[in-house]
Parts: C-alpha cells; sequence; structure tokens
C-alpha cells in the first residue's frame, strides 16, 4: 500500500552525462615524485661521498688516539718549557762569564801594568842586548844544577808589544875536578819562544858527579843560526 506519489527512476539516457569521480591533483603528484627524488639523492650523496658512520672500534680506536695525542701534546709542553730554563740558565751564565771575562781582563790589565814597572826596576843586561839577560840563579844540587833565567825584550820604538822570539839557549859550566883540572860542560840546551819576557827553568845533570861547577855561562842564538845575540856568565852557589 502506497502512502505517497512515487518518486520518478532516474534513468540515464544515451544523451545524458554522469558526474565523473574527482582523481589526485597533477601538481601534487609532481610534488610528492619531485620530493621523493629528492630525497633519494640525499641518501645517495649521504653514502657515496658524506662522512661514513664509525663502528664501535673504530669510535674507541678514535678516542685512544685523542688520548694519545693529548699525552704527547703535554710532553711536548713540557719539554719546551724544559728547553726555555735551560735556555734562561745559558743566557744567565753566559752573563756571569762575560762578568768574570770582563774582570779578569782588567786584573790582567793591572797585572801588566805591574809587569811593566818591574821590568822597568829590573837592571838591564850590562851588554845592552835584546833580549837582555837580566838576572839568574844557578844552584848546584845532588849532581846537577837547577836554573832560572829571566830574559827580557826591548820594545820597538811606539811599540806596546815585543815581537816573538824563537831560538834555544846554551848553558856552559865553567869549574873543575878533585884533581885540579879545569873544564868547560855543556849542561844543557833547550829551545826558546819568548815575547816581551821569559824565565826558563829546569835541571841539569853534570856528565860527571866528580865536576864541581863554579859558574855558568848562558848563551841565547836566534832560530836556524849559531850566532850569539845576548850572554851572560852567573856563579853558581851550592844549595843549603
Amino acid at each position: 500500500m502506497s502512502l505517497g506519489p512515487k518518486r520518478p527512476t532516474f534513468k540515464p539516457t544515451p544523451y545524458g552525462y554522469t558526474r565523473r569521480s574527482r582523481g589526485i591533483p597533477r601538481w601534487l603528484l609532481l610534488l610528492i615524485t619531485g620530493v621523493i627524488l629528492g630525497a633519494g639523492g640525499v641518501l645517495f650523496l649521504q653514502r657515496s661521498y658524506g662522512p661514513q658512520r664509525l663502528t664501535v672500534e673504530q669510535s674507541e680506536q678514535l678516542r685512544t688516539d685523542l688520548n694519545t695525542a693529548n699525552l704527547e701534546s703535554q710532553r711536548l709542553s713540557a719539554e719546551a718549557e724544559k728547553i726555555r730554563a735551560q735556555i734562561k740558565q745559558a743566557r744567565q751564565d753566559q752573563q756571569e762569564q762575560a762578568a768574570r771575562a770582563e774582570q779578569l781582563r782588567k786584573q790582567a790589565a793591572d797585572m801588566e801594568a805591574g809587569v811593566a814597572s818591574l821590568i822597568q826596576a829590573i837592571p838591564p843586561d850590562p851588554r845592552g842586548t835584546s833580549p837582555g839577560i837580566r838576572g839568574a840563579d844557578m844552584v848546584a844540587r845532588d849532581g846537577g844544577v837547577d836554573y832560572r833565567i829571566l830574559l827580557i825584550q826591548d820594545l820597538p820604538e811606539g811599540q806596546t808589544e815585543a815581537p816573538t822570539l824563537r831560538g834555544q839557549i846554551r848553558l856552559i859550566a865553567q869549574g873543575s875536578y878533585p884533581n885540579g883540572n879545569a873544564a868547560h860542560v855543556e849542561l844543557a840546551t833547550q829551545p826558546l819562544d819568548m815575547g816581551r819576557y821569559i824565565v826558563v827553568e829546569g835541571r841539569a845533570e853534570l856528565p860527571n858527579k866528580a865536576f864541581r861547577p863554579r859558574q855558568v855561562t848562558i848563551q841565547v842564538m836566534a832560530e836556524g843560526s849559531d850566532k850569539i845575540i845576548a850572554t851572560r856568565t852567573f856563579h853558581v852557589t851550592a844549595a843549603r
């Protein structure tokens, strides 16, 4: 039983149209495609060219290397500090040595001045030669003669230093034997290398213990020549 009028039933006709359902917009598809491609490209670049992720072992090795580098840096810093301290001490020592050297130089200058005064006070060689044999001690002791000889060169005019003189010194003793025979005995010959002054000392053994020296003649010869450039005779004293 029908309560009201029936609605007409819709029937499509060949000339009518139906309402189409809407699809995904094209711009949205392009956007999604671009996002997917971009994310894939980023992942590809990270895997191909980006930093590799470290494994646990690699992380531990890196931490160990860093600790070693820190320890080495501390060691080098300590060594650098030690070297700086050594350099500072060396500079201080150098300054002290320089001051000491200056003090010694002044003392040497004072001594040179004192020596110059003493040289002026010593009587000259009677023969007036240069070098002059200014003094000598000859002491007979235990079958030999102990000698000490002072030679001084004159300074050239206008000079403060004397030229180097090389040559030799010869000692000849005059004396006698117990039977009364007189004799001359060569005691010693030694090289000479002097400047302003020199003290030559030593001991000459007598070739015959019975010989009794009374005098010793000192002869000075220049290098390469037998010419005597200075000579002087001194008495021999007996040892006490």
